[in-house]
């Protein structure tokens, strides 16, 4: 929960302090704690991401490492706002920020949740195709090796990454490796 959640449920800081400093709550990040009985979140990370930067969406690396479909590790949270608008996103941990069309911000995107909080990331298909426009910011091996991994273990169709791939205007520089890796 966040400080401010807390606050308005009656906690007063005092005593929020009491219990963190007595070990009945872990302090996350600044200003958001869960209990200690709890056991901690598969990912803590995008459990931080899903409190603090709750219109965010993950994305590229950081969603393929969600799906397990790569072999990367990802350095930071690699997550994307409307492009045009603020994202304010402040964390402690590291985070790259992705400005994304606007019109096609909600396509694909899925909610699932992740240390008890609600978690905006791409699906499998989107997060591919995605790896393919933004290749020149984060790899063609990236992107070739999450569509090999994705077909794979059967996480996409075809139709489905070539539904995102006309929307986000890579389908001529995916059509070849679709047809290599059939």
């Amino acid at each position: 929960m966040r400080t401010r959640d807390l606050i308005a449920r009656g906690v007063h800081t005092d005593a929020l302090y009491a219990l963190r400093e007595g070990g009945q709550i872990v302090e996350l990040d600044r200003g958001l704690y869960r209990l200690a009985e709890m056991n901690e979140a598969e990912q803590p990370d995008l459990a931080v991401v899903a409190a603090r930067a709750p219109n965010a969406a993950v994305c590229l690396i950081s969603a393929l490492s969600y799906h397990e479909i790569t072999t990367q590790i990802p350095s930071s949270v690699h997550v994307a706002v409307p492009r045009g608008r603020y994202h304010g996103i402040k964390l402690s941990t590291p985070v790259t920020v992705y400005r994304f069309d606007p019109k096609t911000f909600e396509e694909g995107l899925e909610t699932h949740r992740v240390g008890g909080m609600p978690l905006k990331i791409y699906s499998p298909a989107r997060t591919v195709v995605d790896c393919f426009k933004f290749r020149n910011k984060i790899g063609l091996d990236v992107a070739l090796e999450a569509l090999r991994l994705a077909r794979q273990r059967k996480h996409v169709q075809n139709r489905d990454l070539l539904h995102y791939a006309r929307m986000l205007r890579v389908e001529k520089l995916m059509s070849p490796y679709l047809q290599a890796i059939e």
